[in-house]
């Protein structure tokens, strides 16, 4: 048991910050939230938080730890004027270098950073055609080492191997699905990573692929998380090939409900929005990335019905992500409030809901006591009214105190348990490694 006394509570949506609330959690669980707690409970050890915001964690909704290692990357890389260049010069290199040590110290820092910035859950979409089998459960460690919590599959397509490597794909998400079943049965509300069932794009997914992947999230109860329509490309195949568009195409073999996860979207027909919105499936936005890629700027936002926030591998900071996606849809000319793109934060918890199965995104009692903590001297009045435009204007990561994933501190005072400079010195070694089998492909 543990009561976080004197906190300042906020919650996303429907915005509220309530000074003066204490927070009592056993287990994995908030089990009391109020003023005055410390007298009705005198033996629980009590850790005074002095004002600090103490909210709801931040969830990243579709991120890459496999690219943890290709920060300021050296190796040769061809001019890249699109964005299927990029993919095929960059990003489909680096994924064939990696092997077992590369991604486990690309997991590890990508967790680190996550939670430096706040993060309590990470949804993760991976891929590492040379090393499939194992993959996932080596990225499970990696979350687990740092005590993040997170999701993650593999990115199934035919783009190296044909149907060999699609059908290595879809045995590794359904293998790792049935290890998390495994985890459940033993802590059915402790367990820290789920699985989502993984595909790269439908532009590298023939429709053999899509039959194995409607039959893996059949059996595994589990949804798809795919990137769909990221760039034009994507489209254009579609209709040539299929005479359909993506989104479409998914739905045709079952692929689109609740628990599907659909990554950019950037160039959705009319008749794509809709269908999103009638499988209740959700959407991760990813400014940044897109921005980066140059793919766009997605105009569907206020027309979606579930949209929560990623970063599509630039990091895990949801601070950045948000004043991002705001800043970019502002200029833009779109019609969305920062109020708008905080509860695009709190839909990563209603994300969490449904695949984990238990209740995330609030301060109250019954809730998983997944927290962020923050320092944040606020220059002015902090309202609900005004709490969006706090964080598109003035909270960052580096206001993050505190982090507290199921009830445990797994960062506090800004600091980790263990040594975390000495898994960075690993790294670096491991990341030239990597950039010269980049090299050598």
């Amino acid at each position: 048991m543990l009561l976080l006394k004197n906190c300042t509570a906020v919650e996303f949506s429907p915005a509220q910050v309530t000074p003066g609330i204490d927070i009592l959690i056993q287990g994995s669980r908030i089990i009391d939230v109020g003023p005055g707690l410390a007298t009705r409970y005198p033996d629980a050890p009590v850790k005074e938080m002095s004002g600090k915001l103490v909210m709801p964690g931040l969830v990243c909704a579709h991120n890459h730890f496999y690219s943890g290692l290709s920060r300021g990357i050296l190796a040769p890389i061809a001019p890249c004027p699109d964005f299927i260049s990029t993919l095929k010069n960059l990003w489909w290199r680096l994924d064939r270098a990696l092997d077992e040590e590369s991604l486990y110290y690309s997991g590890v820092i990508c967790a680190l950073e996550a939670v430096r910035s706040g993060c309590t859950a990470v949804i993760d979409h991976h891929a590492s055609p040379q090393f499939i089998h194992g993959s996932l459960a080596l990225l499970r460690e990696a979350f687990i080492t740092v005590g993040l919590r997170g999701m993650t599959c593999f990115e199934t397509t035919d783009r190296n191997g044909g149907l060999k490597e699609l059908e290595a794909g879809v045995e590794e998400n359904i293998r790792f699905a049935q290890l998390i079943d495994s985890d459940k049965e033993k802590a059915p509300d402790d367990y820290l990573v789920e699985a989502h069932i993984g595909a790269h794009a439908p532009f590298t997914v023939p429709d053999a692929g899509l039959k194995l992947l409607h039959e893996a999230c059949e059996v595994t109860g589990r949804g798809l998380h795919i990137h769909v329509a990221e760039d034009r490309y994507d489209v254009s195949w579609s209709r040539d090939k299929y005479g359909m568009e993506p989104l479409a195409r998914l739905d045709q073999y079952g692929l689109l409900g609740e628990k599907s996860l659909i990554a950019h979207g950037l160039w959705l027909s009319p008749d794509d929005v809709l269908l999103l919105n009638e499988r209740h499936a959700f959407l991760a936005h990813n400014p940044r990335s897109n921005m980066n890629n140059n793919v766009g700027y997605n105009p569907h936002l206020s027309m979606l019905r579930h949209v929560a926030l990623g970063t599509d591998g630039i990091g895990s900071d949801m601070f950045e992500e948000l004043k991002f996606a705001y800043f970019k849809h502002r200029d833009a000319g779109g019609p969305l409030w920062p109020t708008d793109f905080l509860n695009m934060l709190h839909s990563g918890n209603q994300l969490l809901e449904r695949n984990f199965h238990q209740p995330f995104g609030r301060l109250a009692k019954g809730y998983t006591a997944d927290l962020t903590i923050c320092d944040y001297p606020a220059p002015t009045p902090l309202y609900p009214e005004n709490l969006a435009g706090h964080f598109a204007f003035g909270l960052s990561s580096a206001s993050v105190h505190s982090v507290m994933v199921a009830g445990s501190m797994i960062y506090e005072d800004r600091q980790f348990s263990f040594d975390a400079a000495r898994l960075y010195e690993e790294a670096r070694p491991v990341a030239e490694k990597m950039w010269q089998r980049m090299a050598e492909l």
